[in-house]
């Protein structure tokens, strides 16, 4: 994937703004550098400079600053032109270095660059995206953390620990004979379960940051009239749904974000669930199924005044098995109940009244919990993860398993040494000491253009 092409891209959002920045990244740029600036920069200090085009003539004035190779984000030679925000000036400056000989970089493939050149590992390249795209300020130190090398650090100590164990069950190999005994007088089932365990904590707390990274989406489903829309309001604490007495006034989704404990929340808002021969209210109701199909949690909103009705029961025999599910008694001020949680196994309820708010806090708390939030252990020890980080360390806990299967039953050692080398594996993959090509372009497909 090594590409000796000189790239270049506007590396500030589209539109007007008081800076546009165009940055260039390759190897040997001293000649563009002359081209631009009429001379080459102290390396690594602010130079204010005219850009000149072909004619000599000035495109404009700014800050140039010089990265020679490998002192630079990329490892390569990098060049950063600050200028005037205007898209006519600075789309000029990005066709100047085009003509030079640079190209259009792809997305994400200055980091890529980075990567490759052995700047940054892959769990700090995607936090370079994962603080870009942050939504919450939780979210954004937990990805700062990942970009300083917190994540990464913590999975080379359990590679560490993996090679080390690697090796002495490797040596025992040479030794059949004595093998079993070997193992014991080494400790190889304490060091084991101590890996285990460590990789166990990080499984925890990667799983706490990927609700940081990737929120959870929470639909609003119930009969018609029962105060989805209210609910929505009140969480979102603006009027972002239209509430009537009428049924049936919500006729399409409706999503809003919001942060409860810095996690991000995207909340739907959906058509009432009724038999109904309006055309506009089905495609309503059809949208609603497509959304609860992507749904880690449902709120089923009844009507505290009825109860759990007959069609409150057949709104839960259309959803899917197994999917997460809070009941909402909604109205508890007409009634004069109080705001309350009741427990029982699997059919949490919660009590409350989204005309007043009495019982949110109830709510949101209750939510947290049912989405696997855990305030213990949120904080410095929470890594920002994504699916492939989760979906490897599982990977990993599971050869380690396997793994201590064989210890405690005393199998072939050659089955011993292939999970730990399986686990090793899985865990490399994150840091991208393992990966294929393919996955690197997807990974870096995602990054926005300049970066």
């Amino acid at each position: 994937m090594q590409s000796n092409d000189i790239i270049a891209a506007i590396a500030t959002p589209p539109g007007r703004g008081g800076i546009g920045i165009v940055r260039i990244s390759g190897r040997n740029l001293q000649t563009i550098v002359e081209a631009i600036l009429g001379s080459i920069p102290p390396p690594r200090s602010a130079h204010l400079s005219h850009f000149l085009d072909e004619n000599d003539q000035s495109i404009d004035q700014g800050i140039a600053i010089y990265y020679p190779s490998p002192h630079s984000y990329t490892g390569e030679d990098v060049l950063e032109l600050q200028g005037h925000g205007g898209p006519a000036v600075i789309n000029l400056l990005l066709s100047r270095c085009l003509h030079l000989g640079a190209r259009f970089a792809e997305p994400g493939e200055f980091t890529l660059r980075a990567f490759l050149n052995n700047k940054l590992d892959l769990i700090q390249a995607e936090s370079v995206a994962d603080l870009i795209d942050a939504s919450t300020t939780g979210a954004a130190r937990c990805a700062m953390r990942s970009l300083q090398g917190e994540f990464s650090a913590t999975i080379q100590a359990l590679v560490r620990a993996l090679i080390d164990l690697r090796m002495l069950v490797e040596a025992t190999l040479d030794f059949p004979e004595e093998e079993i005994d070997f193992l014991e007088s080494a400790r190889a089932a304490t060091q084991l379960q101590d890996i285990r365990k460590k990789l166990e904590h990080v499984l925890r707390s990667s799983r706490q940051g990927n609700l940081l990274q990737e929120g959870v989406n929470v639909v609003l489903v119930g009969q018609p009239n029962v105060g989805k829309s209210s609910l929505m309001n009140r969480l979102a604490g603006d009027d972002v749904a239209i509430v009537t007495e009428v049924p049936g006034t919500t006729r399409d989704t409706i999503q809003q974000l919001i942060q409860i404990e810095g996690i991000p929340l995207h909340i739907i808002d959906t058509a009432g669930l009724r038999e109904t021969t309006d055309i506009v209210e089905k495609s309503g109701i059809a949208r609603t199924h497509a959304a609860i199909r992507k749904a880690d949690l449902v709120l089923l909103l009844i009507d505290s005044r009825y109860g759990l009705t007959d069609a409150d029961q057949q709104v839960l025999q259309s959803l899917p098995a197994g999917l997460p599910l809070l009941t909402v008694s909604n109205k508890i001020d007409l009634v004069s109940e109080s705001a309350r949680i009741e427990e029982e196994p699997g059919k949490p309820m919660v009590y409350l009244s989204a005309r007043t708010g009495a019982g949110l806090a109830l709510l949101r708390a209750k939510m947290l919990e049912m989405i696997g939030w855990q305030s213990n252990i949120a904080g410095e020890g929470m890594f920002m993860a994504r699916q492939r980080h989760l979906q490897a360390l599982s990977k990993a806990r599971t050869h380690l398993d396997n793994a201590t299967a064989w210890v405690e039953s005393g199998g072939q050692l050659e089955l011993l040494a292939e999970e730990l080398r399986l686990a090793q594996l899985a865990l490399s993959s994150i840091t991208g000491e393992f990966t294929a090509d393919d996955l690197l372009g997807e990974i870096f497909s995602r990054f926005c253009i300049g970066k």
